[in-house]
């Protein structure tokens, strides 16, 4: 699995740790796309596209973007087609983002979130597979994200 990351000034110390514990994972490639250093900020609205576009062109399956509290790259991934992007803050929200909304991609807050926190977050994420756990709602949760990529083609005409 390829998952592409990055982040701003603020969530650059939880981008460092996050990429160091998925390239200690067998099986997962880590495509880091910055920023690459404190020296060299970047803001939230710049990096989040980096992700999305990895992904959109299949270059990616799966991202993280980490900023101060995680909702601005939120706000900025979900600007893009294809691209499910929630808030994570702890690890039954990382693990419900897949589950529930089959989220591609997690956000997280650099000034929120600890890096072993942060960490066992994204585990609990790719852990888990969409409705898995959640198998009595299985059909609602497949239908309710079918409405979901009706309404992404009706706005990104």
């Amino acid at each position: 699995m390829k998952i592409a990351i990055a982040s701003d000034l603020s969530g650059f110390p939880l981008k460092e740790e996050i990429v160091a514990h998925l390239k200690a994972k067998a099986g997962i490639e880590v495509l880091d796309l910055g920023i690459p250093s404190a020296d060299k900020p970047s803001p939230y609205f710049a990096q989040a596209p980096l992700v999305c576009r990895a992904i959109q062109k299949g270059e990616a399956e799966k991202g993280i973007l980490i900023c101060g509290t995680g909702q601005g790259m939120a706000i900025v991934a979900n600007k893009h087609k294809g691209i499910y992007a929630c808030v994570v803050d702890d690890l039954f929200s990382g693990e419900r983002a897949k589950i529930v909304n089959n989220a591609n991609v997690i956000t997280m807050g650099g000034w929120i979130t600890a890096p072993f926190l942060g960490k066992e977050i994204v585990d609990a994420w790719l852990a888990v597979a969409f409705t898995q756990k959640m198998e009595f709602k299985k059909d609602f949760l497949t239908n309710a994200f079918n409405k979901v990529i009706e309404l992404e083609a009706e706005q990104f005409k």
